[in-house]
């Protein structure tokens, strides 16, 4: 069962209330225990014996304290029920989430090593813990018993880490996840699940749907991403933001955050002045009929080289900005043109892409820059020098720039006006920068500045740039045309579609599938390759542009991971075993996980809530695409060891349908699916 995004939201905001109400409540429970205490009453007979107090005294005053130990224990009664229902309530809402292994195994050795250790107090350490690459050494492990040696050592405490790792073991809570532990070499704890509990934790999942983990509350959450130039075709240099951060919206949406997808297109500034006076000349009727202007890029060149050539253009051209940054109503209606022309084209990128985004782009905050500059002004903040205004940023080396020479705002404007107005207006939480490595310094300013005049602090808002490295060619250079050019996006997607198309024949598809199942399956691979491709890499490094590699249905590619997939959903569909029947089967029926393998896809399955954690940690879509990966593979290992369907080898009719097999099947195919969703992936059925 799915759960809506209001439904998780409720689920999220309740269980952080009954967090932080447990924790009340234990604060003051611990307070009246030690109230609650004998040890007043002690005080007052050991003054008897000296003779401190009198008996008279002492009759009243015990009378007293009695009456009011008495209220006490009554109020830490109820305070222990009540502490206990919150606990409930609390777990309650974190089963609205998919449980993270490791994020649980971690809580269960930290709470054994507090346990064990009462003398570390508040210095207890959270537990390391990893996968274990080996089965033979279980199938997760803790490493915190050499970490715990040197801290006791530097206490002057000698230690053995194996003797640790025996009192961590010895303190762990009761649980129904871990079937056994072992302590091998100088400390490892060798920890092996339990097969009740991964089987449960299966089929939970199947019934109720590929969910989120736990990850805390619902947030505002800003994506800027995207923002090409108007006037401008898109081309391969926008291609990493656009897909990164669609995966990204994508993911925060998983996780039942409130997400704006915003659009910061470049749509004001001098370029346009040149841009209209153009228009003017060539389209002298522009307000009364639409100019067919179908190649705006031909239309930026011809004014750009006017500009660089005529003083009388040029000077027009400046009074046209002029104009426009004074709301002549004219000049609007030229610049609103220009932009609908732009915004069209975009539209068919995203279109092709499957990209929702908002377009909020730099004109969107003209009147807001004023209102910034003198905020800053009347705090103190800026310094004029050489007639230009300046804002200098504790640590950074050199200052943003606010207003020029000329009175002009700058790109350091803009910006500081779009953060403020993301944190105060649209009250963000998160703010996440999609935007290319170079814009690193200028967007850590904006950040430094923001914080430096008391916008945000970095322990209560997540504000981020999420840089990436430029796309090469397969020479290792910056990836262009032959004769030099900038690559259309548009160029790019048509030729991936070819390409796709081709190898489809080349297998004989297109005398399997229908015209439309054939164009299906060719935009499914063509654009999940160009976005795999992307995302498969560290969005840190710079990457080879290659169609072959991509197409490649060998090794970590879309078209690898879809066929794959596709294969999968087939397998129930070919045993007569319709959707209804597995919803059911479901329900009635655990997953098969005795056989070796088996057991590592159902393990690979219920990984998928810790790799989220980690993916939304660092915000690096790879981790996923390498999860998808050796997914797949587990599950092409579990799928040449383990029939699902057997048939009869001389007539082809099934002999035996195995449901907990078929349901490992469903498994690895949703959460394939999900992982899909939130890389941008659109599966088909027939490939």
């Amino acid at each position: 069962m799915e759960l809506s995004p209001e439904e998780v939201e409720g689920f999220a905001r309740q269980t952080l209330k009954s967090e932080e109400r447990v924790k009340e409540m234990e604060a003051e429970l611990l307070k009246l225990q030690s109230l609650c205490s004998d040890s007043a009453l002690r005080e007052i007979s050991e003054d008897m014996v000296t003779g401190e107090i009198s008996e008279e005294l002492v009759t009243g005053e015990l009378a007293t304290l009695r009456a009011e130990n008495a209220k006490l224990r009554y109020r830490c009664n109820i305070l222990s029920r009540a502490v206990e229902a919150e606990e409930r309530k609390a777990n309650t809402m974190k089963k609205a989430h998919m449980l993270d292994i490791i994020g649980s195994l971690t809580d269960l050795f930290t709470e054994a090593i507090k346990s064990a250790f009462p003398e570390l107090g508040g210095k207890t350490p959270q537990a390391v813990m990893s996968v274990a690459t080996n089965p033979k050494f279980g199938d997760y492990q803790c490493n915190s018993a050499m970490g715990l040696v040197q801290a006791f050592k530097g206490a002057g405490v000698k230690a053995n880490p194996r003797e640790i790792a025996s009192k961590i073991v010895e303190a762990l809570p009761p649980n129904d996840t871990i079937a056994k532990t072992e302590i091998a070499g100088p400390g490892f704890i060798n920890i092996f699940l339990s097969k009740d509990f991964v089987a449960s934790q299966l089929q939970t999942m199947l019934v109720e749907g590929v969910r989120a983990p736990y990850l805390g509350e619902r947030k505002r959450v800003i994506v800027d991403f995207s923002s090409p130039n108007i006037a401008k075709e898109m081309h391969v240099g926008h291609l990493r933001s656009t897909i990164i951060g669609d995966s990204i919206s994508n993911l925060c949406e998983f996780l039942g955050h409130d997400v704006v997808r915003v659009n910061h297109v470049g749509d004001w500034g001098t370029q346009f002045g040149m841009l209209i006076a153009h228009l003017q000349d060539k389209f002298p009727n522009y307000v009364k009929e639409s100019p067919p202007i179908a190649d705006l890029q031909a239309f930026y060149k011809e004014s750009k080289k006017r500009f660089d050539a005529e003083k009388e253009f040029k000077a027009r051209a400046y009074q046209a900005v002029v104009k426009l940054q004074s709301h002549d109503q004219e000049h609007l209606a030229a610049w609103n043109l220009i932009c609908d022309v732009s915004r069209k084209e975009f539209q068919k990128i995203y279109d092709r892409l499957q990209i929702r985004i908002e377009e909020k782009g730099e004109s969107f905050y003209q009147d807001r820059m004023s209102t910034v500059v003198e905020e800053l002004e009347k705090g103190g903040y800026l310094t004029k020098e050489e007639g230009r205004t300046l804002m200098f940023i504790p640590g950074a080396s050199i200052p943003m720039t606010l207003v020029k020479s000329d009175g002009g705002y700058t790109y350091d404007t803009s910006d500081m006006a779009a953060i403020k107005y993301r944190l105060f207006e649209e009250n963000a939480d998160w703010i996440l920068y999609v935007v290319d490595a170079g814009q690193g310094t200028h967007l850590e300013n904006v950040y430094a500045a923001a914080r430096h005049v008391g916008w945000y602090k970095a322990t209560e808002k997540r504000v981020e740039h999420i840089g990436f490295g430029v796309v090469l060619g397969e020479d290792k250079k910056k990836f262009k045309t032959r004769s030099g050019d900038t690559v259309r996006l548009v160029d790019l997607l048509e030729e991936g579609c070819r390409r796709s198309g081709e190898k489809l024949k080349e297998k004989g598809r297109d005398k399997e599938l229908t015209t439309e199942e054939v164009v299906a399956a060719r935009n499914a691979v063509a654009y999940g390759c160009v976005k795999y491709a992307d995302l498969s890499h560290n969005r840190t490094n710079d990457y080879v542009f290659s169609f072959d590699k991509m197409l490649d249905d060998k090794g970590n590619t879309a078209a690898y991971l879809l066929y794959t997939y596709t294969r999968i959903r087939s397998i129930a569909r070919l045993a007569n075993v319709s959707a209804e029947a597995l919803e059911e089967a479901a329900r009635t029926t655990l997953p098969s996980i005795e056989h070796p393998a088996e057991w590592k896809l159902a393990k690979f399955i219920l990984r998928f809530p810790q790799v989220i954690a980690q993916v939304t940690a660092e915000m690096c879509l790879h981790f996923l695409c390498e999860y998808l990966y050796d997914l797949s593979r587990a599950y092409t290992e579990f799928y040449d060891n383990c029939y699902c369907v057997e048939k009869d080898r001389v007539t082809g009719e099934i002999i035996k349908v195995n449901t907990g097999r078929l349901l490992l099947c469903e498994g690895t195919a949703n959460v394939m699916a999900k992982s899909f969703s939130i890389l941008g992936l659109q599966p088909v059925s027939k490939m």
